[in-house]
């Protein structure tokens, strides 16, 4: 973190239970920094000493505060969030609840506990909605709020407003607007894919050829991390204070290309078929619709949503001049191959002479009749 300007000083990470939380406390713990997780669902693995975990929900303003109470913290990681994809979007009460008030209560608990410092975990999404944009930069406005296609998108950016809007001189704040993370053990996207790869569900891909967007690798998003707290510092002249950040692997790709040497790595065929763009957005519209109807009954989860569409399948990408400017942010080359590994070390790939036939006819008959209602939905 930053010996020079309190030795001593303890770190907390909002969502510290999970994936990207989890990994950049060990980071953090590993230069010799106190680092205590805040979340409502325990970490992965065993804590290494020196690490604190505390159960508690960022909903509850008295259990923030407690966690920061006598533990010596001077910077908070707010990186806890709700709704990002799949069913999760699907769910705009608790969307709002988690994203938008308990960001107010981190905010409430580092005022009334002194804490100096926070950095926040943001989003491509808050500028982006659908719309394609190219080496775009953090002169961007925000996306209208009415023009976001989910609740997780629209409430990321009424938080990082209110974040950047709380910077002063007792509370300096920034925000990391990250691309989608991968990295191995990933428990979110990956495992997604993978099912669906593995079920003969990825049996077509969509979009324009050459439509380009980024991902980050998790320790490239660790990295500039602890160099966005370095740089609220006074001895780096608080250069980050009220600035928010585009952060990924600086490497634009077609998103399923990039998905290739995964695929491809477990010993599965990869898919020749190309969909149109809006014939893939009328079956996730019609997905939601169901959702809406039946999700009270059965919390399925979908295909696809609207917004998992156009983060896939739409041109978005972003200059990284101002991180590596301001916050001194230089991404580190990385592919899929430790990802690969990962997903081969549990258990998962096809064996040679598997053909999985039955599977796949089973998966191209499902595919089939959502195309064919998804059809249905945009002609009505």
């Amino acid at each position: 973190m930053d010996p020079q300007d309190s030795p001593k000083e303890a770190v907390l990470i909002t969502g510290g239970g999970g994936y990207f939380g989890f990994r950049l406390g060990c980071a953090l713990q590993r230069t010799g920094v106190p680092v205590v997780l805040f979340d409502i669902r325990s970490p992965p693995a065993p804590l290494p000493e020196g690490m604190e975990f505390v159960r508690g929900d960022i909903r509850r303003l008295p259990e923030l505060e407690g966690a920061l109470r006598g533990r010596g913290v001077g910077c908070v990681f707010h990186v806890a969030s709700y709704g990002m994809s799949g069913r999760e979007q699907l769910h705009p009460t608790l969307i709002e609840a988690v994203n938008v008030a308990g960001t107010e209560n981190v905010l409430r608990a580092c005022r009334r506990r002194g804490v100096a410092r926070l950095v926040y975990t943001s989003t491509f999404n808050v500028v982006f909605g659908g719309q394609e944009i190219r080496n775009g930069d953090e002169s961007l406005p925000y996306l209208p709020l009415h023009l976001h296609p989910d609740h997780y998108s629209r409430t990321k950016s009424v938080a990082e407003r209110k974040v950047l809007g709380a910077s002063g001189p007792a509370l300096r704040t920034c925000a990391l607007r990250a691309a989608g993370i991968y990295g191995p053990g990933e428990q979110r996207h990956l495992p997604r894919v993978v099912s669906y790869v593995e079920r003969g569900l990825f049996r077509f891909v969509y979009g324009a050829p050459g439509s380009l967007v980024e991902f980050v690798h998790v320790d490239n998003l660790v990295r500039a991390h602890v160099l966005a707290a370095e740089a609220l510092t006074a001895r780096r002249g608080h250069a980050a204070a009220g600035q928010a950040y585009f952060i990924s692997d600086g490497r634009p790709v077609n998103s399923f290309e990039f998905f290739r040497p995964l695929v491809e790595g477990l010993g599965y065929p990869f898919p020749s078929l190309r969909l149109p763009l809006a014939l893939v957005s009328g079956l996730a519209v019609l997905t939601e619709w169901l959702h809406r109807a039946l999700g009270a009954l059965c919390d399925f989860q979908p295909f696809l949503t609207r917004a998992e569409v156009y983060k896939t399948g739409v041109t978005h990408y972003f200059s990284l001049d101002k991180a590596r400017r301001e916050l001194g942010y230089e991404p580190q080359p990385r592919d899929l191959q430790d990802v690969v590994a990962w997903f081969r070390a549990h258990g998962h790939g096809r064996s040679p002479g598997d053909p999985g036939g039955e599977r796949v006819r089973r998966a191209l008959l499902v595919l089939l009749l959502l195309l064919l209602a998804g059809l249905a939905c945009l002609l009505l």
